[in-house]
């Protein structure tokens, strides 16, 4: 029961992000295939991941992530920046026209935890934010993601 609830929630979220993307085809404003979005999605979740970063998660080698991203750059949805570290690194920064696009999915996550808020008492919305933060913490360690801000 556990997994078909949480595969019907996970699936309704992917299925609202892709007709948004092919609604975005069809008013001919998408400029990202397929497997670009995928890797703009993934660059998103990395939090400025360098090319070679990007490229071990993915698992393909450096040459053809290169050549994804530099065709990302000439579209304008990333740009690379140079490590202050290591000037011979440079990160992967998502630019505002890809925000823009991204906002697709993102919006529609506002949406559902806006209505999760109005639906449940503040202590069960607190317990949902804890076994979900439990979740991605401990419990799917394979896929390790940045902190974009601290949790209290």
């Amino acid at each position: 029961m556990l997994e078909q609830v949480f595969n019907e929630v996970y699936t309704k979220f992917k299925l609202h992000f892709y007709r948004a993307v092919f609604g975005r085809f069809q008013k001919r404003e998408a400029s990202l295939t397929t497997v670009e979005t995928f890797c703009m999605e993934i660059i998103m979740a990395l939090g400025r991941p360098t090319v070679n970063e990007f490229s071990s998660f993915v698992g393909i080698s450096p040459p053809n992530a290169a050549y994804k991203i530099n065709n990302l750059v000439q579209k304008g949805y990333v740009r690379k920046e140079q490590s202050e570290e290591d000037k011979r690194e440079y990160h992967l920064v998502v630019t505002q026209k890809y925000i823009d696009y991204y906002n697709i999915s993102y919006s529609y996550l506002g949406t559902v935890m806006a209505r999760i808020r109005a639906r449940f008492p503040e202590e069960d919305v607190k317990k949902i934010e804890e076994m979900l933060d439990i979740i991605s913490g401990e419990l799917m360690p394979e896929i390790p993601l940045p902190r974009l801000s601290p949790r209290t």
